[in-house]
């Protein structure tokens, strides 16, 4: 671990880096005093250093975290165009010896900036730290990796994915591989089907100039839930380390394809209308500020998916994301075959059982089958239930602690950047050309009426 890090977030002003990133650091510094953090802001706006501290004072305040300010080496701001070499060789000249820039900006800012990094001479381990989504499709994912191929090793550049510093994700891996009871039987042969979902009560929130060009197959799918995906269904690596665990998620998104390759039965997508969700009101999704409804953006987006290696060939994986649904159901559903043979004198139905994660509150179920309390022969539903807990560190917690320890595990790597985008493009493909219908649901609904409801 470096004795100290510069973590110079690009886009200081931002809301994500308010809402965020900094009650992330706080977090970071209260349960880690130890570490030694200088942090710098840049952006456009009119700033001075006074401004920025009591921005980072009040984010750290306002999440519970208001000692940790203290424990900042300095905090400094910088006016500065960070698509422009010269503020850039400025903003990291004096930066020290290790850096972490945190570009907290839209995706063709951050594209711009690191064209601009080009023309500046950057200190031996600088940490690059990227927002999704990584270009706009797999072509330009790659010449995005390719212009930072030529800045920093890979190992330095950290694609942020949230979804991987989630406790629950990471909480997969000790149960599939620390268990004798879900190792052996966790593939094709036993497992029947695997969902992987994320709907949210919230609808646009005032996202439209980002959410409206990118909807909820690229926003949610295409980034954060194939990487679920991928350490779901990875083949058990040597260690955790970032090398073995990244080679084995990326050969999972190596061998993923659209199921039957037909993205048209393969996928759904739908906006919300008018309707509640909870004690709000909320208007149709084409009558929110900032949207243009020629755009035909998803805010529900469906799409299974095929593993094709030895493990998985033939079990569908299928992801779903959207907004504005009935309720706040993150979740990775894991259901099993059903026996072959139940004894004669069983009575009852004996479907597969099914293992769910929870994506926050932090949980795992499992639907077992067994007898009866009534009639010991006939055979019910019980649930087992483990509260896994809530992880010390909140999802951009882990982010900024793997940055600033330069430790790039749980971050994507650029082949599964691309791997990812090779994926939905056929899909979005389809979408564009009107192959498949944009179907509609009502505000607070579980989605459209008639798309089958999924376990």
């Amino acid at each position: 671990m470096a004795n100290e890090t510069t973590l110079v977030i690009l886009g200081a002003s931002g809301d994500l880096t308010s809402r965020l990133l900094l009650p992330a650091l706080g977090q970071l510094l209260t349960l880690e005093p130890h570490r030694r953090v200088r942090l710098r802001g840049a952006s456009t706006d009119d700033w001075d250093d006074a401004r920025w501290r009591d921005t980072v004072r009040e984010a750290f305040t306002s999440a519970g975290f208001e000692k940790a300010f203290a424990a900042i080496a300095e905090t400094t701001y910088q006016r500065a165009d960070i698509t422009d070499a010269d503020d850039l060789g400025r903003l990291i000249g004096d930066a020290g010896e290790n850096v972490a820039l945190y570009f907290a900006v839209p995706p063709a800012v951050t594209a711009a900036a690191c064209e601009a990094l080009a023309g500046v001479t950057l200190p031996e381990g600088t940490v690059l730290a990227l927002e999704k989504p990584f270009g706009i499709d797999e072509a330009s994912a790659q010449r995005l990796n390719a212009t930072l191929a030529r800045l920093v090793p890979e190992e330095q550049v950290f694609r942020i994915d949230h979804f991987l510093g989630r406790s629950t994700t990471l909480n997969m891996l000790g149960v599939r591989f620390a268990n004798r009871v879900f190792a052996p039987v966790w593939s094709a042969e036993h497992i029947e089907s695997v969902v992987v979902r994320f709907d949210e009560t919230l609808g646009l929130e005032g996202r439209a100039g980002y959410y409206d060009r990118a909807g909820a197959l690229i926003d949610m799918i295409q980034s954060h839930l194939l990487q679920v995906m991928a350490v779901l269904a990875m083949e058990p690596p040597a260690t955790l380390h970032e090398r073995d665990f990244r080679d084995a998620t990326a050969a999972v998104l190596r061998a993923t394809h659209v199921w039957q390759d037909d993205p048209v039965t393969a996928s759904r997508r739908a906006r919300y209308t008018a309707g509640k969700v909870g004690e709000r009101q909320l208007p149709s999704y084409v009558d929110e500020p900032g949207v243009d409804a020629s755009r035909d953006t998803e805010t529900l987006a469906e799409v299974t998916c095929e593993v094709r290696n030895d493990r998985w060939r033939g079990v569908p994986f299928t992801l779903r994301s959207g907004k504005a649904l009935a309720g706040k159901d993150g979740e990775v559903v894991v259901t099993f075959r059903p026996v072959n043979h139940v004894p004669d004198g069983l009575t009852g139905a004996a479907p597969g059982a099914v293992l769910r994660f929870s994506l926050g509150p932090d949980r795992m179920d499992l639907e077992l089958n067994v007898n009866g309390g009534d009639d010991p022969f006939e055979l019910e539903r019980a649930l087992l239930e483990a509260d896994l807990g809530e992880g010390a560190l909140k999802a951009y917690g882990e982010v900024l602690s793997g940055i600033l320890d330069a430790d790039a595990t749980l971050a994507v790597r650029g082949d599964a950047a691309e791997q990812s985008w090779r994926i939905v493009d056929p899909v979005l493909a389809a979408w564009r050309a009107g192959e498949v219908p944009l179907d509609e649901y009502p505000a607070g609904s579980l989605g459209p009426e008639h798309w089958q409801k999924l376990p």
